[in-house]
C-alpha cells in the first residue's frame, strides 16, 4: 500500500470514529508504530488531523470548509455513500441516448454510472478509468441464450495511474484533446462556490480540464458530502459545467446558492443501498 493510500485510510477512519490510536492504526495497516507516527506528522502538518498523545483525533475546523490534499484510494471511496451514488447514477443515465458518444472520468460515482450504461445500445464510451473499461469489457462476453448484448465501442486512454485509479498525464491529455464527444460525466473530490470543482491530484486536475474540451456538455456527479470540501487543485469553475447532479442530502441554502451559479442542478433521491453488481 502506498503512503498516500494509507494516509487517506487514516483520515477515513477518523471521519468515522473521531479518534484512533497509534497501536490501532499500526495493527490495521500492518506497519510499524514509527511509520504510523510519520503518517500522523504528515497529516497534522496538512491540518487534516490533530495529534494527541498516543494517536490522533478529528481536527477542529476553524475555516469555512475542510481542505483535503490526500488522495483516497478507489476501494476506500467506493464503500462510501452507496445509496447516494446509485441515485445520482440513475439521474445521469437518463441523459444518455442510444448512439451517443460519452466520456466518463475516473471515480466511484462514474463507475456506478457505467453499470447503468450497459443497458443503452450503440454507445461509444471513452474513459480514463481501467475499472470502468473493465465493466464494459466483461459485458462484451457472449450473452446468455435469449439475451442480446448491447453493442458499443469502448476507448481507454493511456496515462499514469493515480491512487484513485485514474489515468492522467500528457498521454491521457493528448488523447482526450483529439476527441469530440456528445456528453462527458466528471467526478469531483469536492465542490464549493468559491473554489469550484476540485481534486487532490494536480495531474488529475489537468486531465479533467482536458475532459472539459471534449464535449459541449459536461455534467459533474458528486454526492452531498463533497459540498464545501476543497481539495488541492481546481479543475473547473461552477459556471464552466452544464449541470451538477448531487443528492437530496444537500441543505436547502446550499442548493439555492448552487442554482444561482449553475445552468442545471439535479437533486437525486436515494432509495436503496444495494451496491452495483
Amino acid at each position: 500500500m502506498l503512503a498516500a493510500q494509507r494516509r487517506a485510510g487514516i483520515v477515513s477512519m477518523l471521519d468515522t470514529a473521531g479518534a484512533v490510536s497509534v497501536n490501532e492504526l499500526a495493527g490495521h495497516f500492518e506497519v510499524s508504530d514509527m511509520t504510523i507516527r510519520r503518517d500522523l506528522d504528515n497529516l497534522a502538518a496538512q491540518g487534516l488531523i490533530d495529534k494527541v498523545h498516543g494517536g490522533a483525533v478529528t481536527p477542529t475546523r476553524t475555516g469555512s470548509h475542510p481542505r483535503r490534499t490526500e488522495e483516497p484510494g478507489f476501494q476506500a471511496k467506493s464503500a462510501q455513500r452507496r445509496a447516494e451514488k446509485q441515485a445520482i447514477a440513475a439521474e445521469a443515465a437518463a441523459l444518455v441516448q442510444p448512439g451517443m458518444s460519452v466520456g466518463l472520468s475516473a471515480g466511484t460515482t462514474t463507475w456506478t454510472l457505467a453499470h447503468r450504461l450497459l443497458e443503452i445500445p450503440e454507445l461509444t464510451v471513452v474513459t480514463n478509468s481501467p475499472r470502468i473499461a473493465e465493466i464494459f469489457h466483461r459485458s462484451a462476453e457472449p450473452a446468455p441464450a435469449g439475451h442480446d448484448a448491447a453493442p458499443r465501442t469502448v476507448i481507454l486512454t493511456g496515462g499514469v495511474r493515480t491512487p484513485s485509479d485514474a489515468l492522467v498525464g500528457p498521454i491521457a491529455n493528448q488523447a482526450l484533446r483529439s476527441l469530440h464527444l456528445d456528453l462527458v460525466f466528471l467526478g469531483a473530490h469536492g465542490f464549493a462556490l468559491d473554489a469550484g470543482l476540485t481534486t487532490p491530484n494536480l495531474q488529475e486536475a489537468e486531465t479533467n480540464r482536458s475532459w472539459l474540451d471534449t464535449a459541449p456538455r459536461a455534467v459533474v456527479l458528486a454526492d452531498h458530502s463533497k459540498w464545501n470540501t476543497t481539495a488541492l487543485g481546481t479543475f473547473a469553475e461552477l459556471a464552466q459545467i452544464h449541470a451538477l447532479i448531487t443528492d437530496t442530502g444537500i441543505d436547502a441554502a446550499a442548493a439555492a446558492a448552487l442554482r444561482e451559479r449553475l445552468d442545471s442542478l439535479v437533486l437525486a433521491e436515494p432509495t436503496e443501498t444495494r451496491s452495483p453488481r
